[in-house]
């Protein structure tokens, strides 16, 4: 792909300036979530320690028990495990700080200041060469008008030769100068980015190798783990034994026959008397023979219609009833 030099140098300035206004701003924000990150870590691991003291204190209460004590050796072993790997991983996080952060801190200083002493350089160096040549372009145009005019003519040529060769000379000077120019910033950003993948590539090293530790540690447990809790309603022998024993009628001492509870005694004295009691005492006088009437408020939710006619023909019988007590007691009726 060819360029013309002005193309060229426009790539040079605005590769310095790419490093100056996004790359050096986002090293910034990066070093803010960096911490940001750290700090979301250490508490994770503080949580974590708190929560695998809490696994722990369980596994405590689980070795008093008869049927539990090698679930609660195993909780207590996941605990003190998972709590040595949080000690790693924060040991790990403190190289991220030592050789990501601070690093980064370190840098971005001094390359904010170095980054605007280079642009402004190359700038002021490609204005003086560029100067140069534009004074020499202009020489050899005076050269030849005068070249032209006839007087000393050979004299003329001979400084015409002088110029073209010097405005040639620093043509090929500035070109080389873009060019090298372009090279170098092109190169200072690729430095940057590289330095940063290679920092990040370290601190990948030290958490693939924390991952491989972690993975040996927890293979070589696990199995034993789960074999503790495949069978939840295993009960040991030592305890099965104990129970069988407590369940054998020949092993409980006999002291004797055992006597009549002095409740039943009492029970029974109490029932004569109230076989006694009943048999002494009056009859109680018989249910009267009349006929039972139905109350009206049974329909109240009923019919309205249907409610009239029942509460109507309980009337009627009602003094029916009346009328025939009336005539044949006509001075001991009393309504209650």
């Amino acid at each position: 792909m060819s360029r013309g030099p002005e193309e060229v140098n426009r790539l040079t300035e605005s590769t310095y300036r790419n490093v100056m206004e996004q790359f050096n701003p986002g090293l910034r924000n990066l070093i803010n979530l960096g911490k940001n990150y750290e700090k979301a870590v250490n508490a994770m691991i503080l949580a974590g320690k708190a929560y695998y003291d809490g696994v722990a204190k369980i596994g405590e209460i689980a070795t008093g028990s008869p049927v539990s004590t090698e679930l609660g050796h195993v909780l207590i072993e996941i605990s003190s495990t998972h709590k040595k790997l949080n000690e790693s991983l924060d040991e790990n996080f403190k190289k991220f700080h030592k050789e990501i952060i601070h690093e980064l801190e370190k840098k971005i200083e001094l390359d904010v200041k170095y980054m605007n002493a280079t642009l402004k350089r190359y700038q002021t160096e490609h204005k003086n060469k560029l100067e140069s040549l534009e004074k020499s372009q202009a020489e050899l145009k005076k050269i030849r008008r005068k070249s032209q005019g006839g007087r000393n003519a050979l004299k003329y040529e001979h400084k015409e030769i002088e110029y073209v060769e010097t405005v040639t000379s620093r043509q090929s000077e500035i070109q080389k100068f873009i060019a090298d120019g372009c090279k170098e910033a092109l190169l200072e950003e690729k430095r940057r980015f590289c330095f940063l993948v290679d920092k990040h590539c370290g601190f990948t090293n030290h958490i693939h190798y924390y991952h491989l530790q972690s993975a040996e540690l927890l293979n070589s447990k696990l199995p034993r783990w789960q074999e503790t809790c495949v069978d939840a309603i295993k009960v040991p022998e030592k305890i099965m034994n104990m129970i069988e024993e407590i369940k054998t009628p020949a092993s409980t001492p006999v002291s004797g026959t055992p006597q009549p509870s002095p409740m039943i005694e009492r029970s029974n004295v109490v029932r004569k008397d109230y076989d006694t009691l009943s048999k002494c005492s009056p009859k109680m006088p018989p249910a009267p023979s009349g006929r039972a009437y139905t109350s009206p408020l049974i329909d109240m939710f009923n019919n309205p219609a249907t409610a009239a006619l029942s509460s109507q023909k309980i009337n009627n019988s009602t003094g029916k009833r009346f009328s025939l007590i009336y005539l044949k007691i006509p001075f001991t009726f009393v309504l209650k």
